[in-house]
């Protein structure tokens, strides 16, 4: 069995310098199952789909019933994700695809499609599930709106985006997420409340009552430390009191691993967030978090994350000597995700990783996002263990752990 540096040791390992093709070599003696489709992929698009053709053939009874059995069963993927969200925005896909497309092309969106939403609040009162769809699909065109035309249009495009956020706001008015007990609600009220600092003012209470009604749903924790980055130049504390206090308001859920799920995202979003970091403290969510799911899909999300998220060259920001240290920490927690978790390669996972794909205006297919994934990550691990594979030998990775096979 073959070992890293050790859980949170903070030991840099010294890999001499290789070129491009010496990595390339070393990686055919990588032997890692590769799934190009993963179950979490498969569950994801499954409830995307069953949302999408149920709003495609009107049966929007059937969608709210599904919504609201989703929301009080608190079903998620095995990853993780609300299925009671990932049927929304099937739901809501085909309105705001064809909103987002007009505005590449620089043309208004056609309203027939959010007036057909809007008039399901009619046929459906009082559903909150319909009016979840709506709301949200409001949103996203406010935010397709912003992101796509305000360089163009900055005064069209923050009115376009004001009356859809104002319509939003609207129609959850009447819904009381608590009461009905729907997750879903909150977590839309929360994701309308980060679109500006005067909603945002009691985020971070709106959070702890939606983490509070589901304290299993991580993604609500990751959602809300991606949000509260934009409260760090005015208070550069918030984000670790609110990732200490979800950590202690979760902590029979995850242990310290609500501190690591309010971070995770926000890292990614802003490298300035990793200067006030207790690195141990994440590290210990971490490892809390991977011992409780025990799924490829996480492990996976955690060595992209360590590897390329936390690589010493992956950010253009400079930090104190402190972040960087703290950051050099969670990159060497590679090792031992790795050889003691790693059974299978989910490429994709990899490849948004590197991507980034909420920066860059178009992903290429899904195809070469697998070969792209695959090939990154075997780079990596190749690179990581090229002193354990330079006298010929492979590595193997299995449900056992990581191993090491001589050569021949």
């Amino acid at each position: 069995m073959l070992t890293g540096s050790g859980k949170g040791s903070g030991g840099a390992r010294k890999v001499r310098k290789m070129t491009e093709k010496d990595i390339d070599a070393l990686t055919k003696r990588i032997i890692l199952p590769s799934l190009p489709v993963s179950d979490e992929e498969m569950a994801r698009a499954t409830h995307q789909d069953k949302g999408q053709k149920l709003a495609r053939q009107d049966r929007w009874s059937e969608l709210a019933r599904r919504i609201r059995y989703a929301d009080e069963s608190r079903l998620t993927t095995p990853g993780g994700e609300t299925a009671s969200l990932l049927l929304a925005y099937g739901a809501r896909s085909d309105v705001v695809s064809a909103a987002e497309d007009a505005l590449h092309d620089n043309a208004e969106p056609n309203p027939d499609g959010m007036e057909a939403l809007e008039e399901v609040l009619e046929e459906e009162p009082g559903e909150y599930a319909c009016a979840l769809v709506v709301a949200l699909a409001h949103l996203d065109i406010a935010w397709a709106w912003h992101s796509i035309t305000f360089e163009t249009a900055p005064e069209k495009s923050l009115n376009r985006a004001h009356e859809h956020l104002e319509r939003a706001e609207e129609i959850l008015a009447p819904y009381d997420g608590v009461a009905l007990d729907a997750p879903s609600l909150l977590a839309a009220q929360c994701a309308l409340n980060a679109t500006n600092e005067k909603r945002g003012r009691h985020l971070a209470e709106d959070y702890a009552k939606l983490i509070e009604l589901d304290p299993e749903g991580h993604r609500h924790m990751r959602a809300m430390g991606r949000h509260m980055v934009q409260f760090l130049r005015k208070s550069p504390n918030v984000l670790e009191i609110e990732a200490r206090r979800i950590a202690s308001q979760t902590s029979d859920v995850w242990q310290a691993g609500g501190y690591t799920w309010v971070y995770l995202d926000a890292l990614t979003a802003d490298p300035a967030a990793i200067e006030l970091l207790d690195a141990d403290f994440f590290i210990e969510g971490m490892e809390n978090i991977i011992d409780r799911k025990l799924d490829q899909h996480v492990i996976n999300q955690f060595a992209a994350f360590c590897a390329i998220s936390m690589a010493p060259a992956s950010q253009e920001k400079t930090l104190s000597s402190r972040g960087e240290a703290t950051r050099q920490q969670l990159h060497d927690c590679l090792d031992w995700i790795l050889s003691d978790y790693l059974q299978e390669l989910h490429p994709l996972i990899w490849s948004q990783t590197l991507l980034a794909p909420g920066q860059i205006p178009m992903l290429p297919s899904r195809r070469a996002l697998v070969v792209k994934g695959r090939q990154t990550a075997l780079r990596i691990i190749a690179a990581r263990f090229a002193s354990e594979i330079a006298d010929g030998s492979s590595i193997a990775f299995s449900p056992q752990g990581m191993y090491r096979l001589p050569a021949l």
